[in-house]
Parts: structure tokens; sequence; C-alpha cells
């Protein structure tokens, strides 16, 4: 099957300031894994905006190269296209929350699509049974734990479909029990055949990833499968530091 997501030659710079990272490829197909590591301030993020499409159409600065979201550059894409395609889960699940009811936040996305009533019920149904929520489908965001609002940002972004999820930092505030469950999670999407990013600064939940990309200093180290690049004690020295 072709590659859900395709980067070619992807490089940026906010205004003003040189470039975060140059010359970024890679591709990734249905059911595979990146893993994506770099010190603080190396483009982690920046990366996962434009890899959703948020870069360019969102966020000001000057973009090089392109992005292939399903074969389709997303700079010619809208942002609902983009939404229907892409998703993204932030460190912070509460710039992502901002419904009183959980039901709600599943709902809201599936509904901008205009799905038939009965098609919404059945997705958020589907997706809370996935994700073990369906006993805090009535419940607020802000009253349950964090580990469970997390969830919430991720159950909320897979009730639109998307063929690929961008997960950035996803588990660095979560307990030990919560991060446990959120990988669960990745990894019955990757078996369900979506394609995922998975940002982290801890390299021990990068075990999912199929391959892992290491970033620092404006450009790529090292793109290759997870044992070949965390047992490269060189490699990771020099670029953490």
């Amino acid at each position: 099957m072709s590659e859900v997501l395709a980067v070619r030659n992807l490089s940026f710079a906010y205004p003003g300031a040189e470039y975060l990272f140059e010359r970024v490829n890679f591709d990734l197909h249905p059911g595979e894994i990146l893993g994506v590591i770099g010190p603080s301030g190396c483009g982690k993020s920046t990366l996962a905006l434009a890899l959703c499409g948020i870069i360019p159409h969102s966020v000001e600065g000057n973009m090089q190269g392109d992005v292939l979201l399903l074969g389709e550059n997303t700079r010619n894409l809208t942002v609902p296209q983009i939404a229907t395609g892409a998703g993204i889960v932030f460190q912070d699940p509460e710039t992502q929350l901002f419904l009183p009811q959980i039901r709600h936040e599943l709902a809201f996305g599936p509904e901008n699509l205009c799905l038939p009533r009965k098609e919404i019920a059945r997705v958020i149904d589907e997706i809370a049974s996935m994700t073990v929520m369906e006993h805090l489908l009535a419940d607020n965001p802000n009253e349950i734990s964090g580990g469970q609002r997390q969830l919430v940002a991720l159950s909320a972004v897979l009730c639109m479909d998307p063929a690929l999820l961008v997960l950035d930092e996803i588990a660095s505030q979560l307990d030990e029990e919560s991060t446990a469950r959120i990988l669960e999670v990745i990894g019955q999407l990757r078996d369900k055949g979506k394609a995922i990013v998975m940002i982290d600064h801890n390299l021990a939940r990068l075990h999912l990833a199929d391959r892992i990309l290491v970033m620092g200093n404006g450009r790529i180290h090292a793109l290759g499968y997870p044992r070949d690049i965390l047992e490269n004690g060189a490699l990771l020295e020099h670029c953490f530091g």
C-alpha cells in the first residue's frame, strides 16, 4: 500500500529566525510508527505542526519542501480537508478540550463533518470502547484525571478517523499507569493500520516504534531501526549531551 505521509526536503524557519530544521525526508506507511527524538528546542513540535498542515496554514514562517498526506500536498488542501486525514494530540490535553461533556468532545469532529446522528453515536461508542472510556462519556473533562483527559483528547481525534496520527509527547505528564494505557491504545491503533508519528523525549516509551528519527542542530542525525538508534551511545551523547 502507498505511503500515508511523504516528507520531501522539508525545512522551516519562524519569521526573522534561522531554519529550525532543514531538508527532512521520510515516508510513513499504514500500520507503521515513527519515533522522533531530539533535545529540547530542536524543532520536534514544529515538525509535528508541519506534518498536520498547521504549518503553513495557521502558523507563519518560511516553509520549504513538501508534506504529502495521502498523496496530496498539504499546501493545496484546506484545513478541514487535512483534518479528515491527519490528527494531532498535544502534550497538554487542556489545549484541545473545551466542551463541558466528554460525549460532546467526541461528537464535535463528526458533527462538523455533517455525519448522520446515528453514525456519530456509532463512532463515539466504538472509540470509547477502544479507549475504555464508556463510563466517562457523561463527565466533564475538567473533573477527571490527567491521564483520562489525554485519552479524551486522543479519542476526540480518533472520532475523525484520520489515517495519520501525530502524538507530541502525549505521555510526558502522565503517571506510569496512565502511560501504560496510552501505549496500549497506540499499539491497538497500529494494528488497525494507523500511521503514527510519536514524538517523545523518553526513549523507553518508543519501544513500539518501527523506526526512529533523531533530530538536532537543525538537521536529521539519523533515521533507522530502534535497536540501531537506541544502542548507539555515541549518537545519543552527541545529540543530547
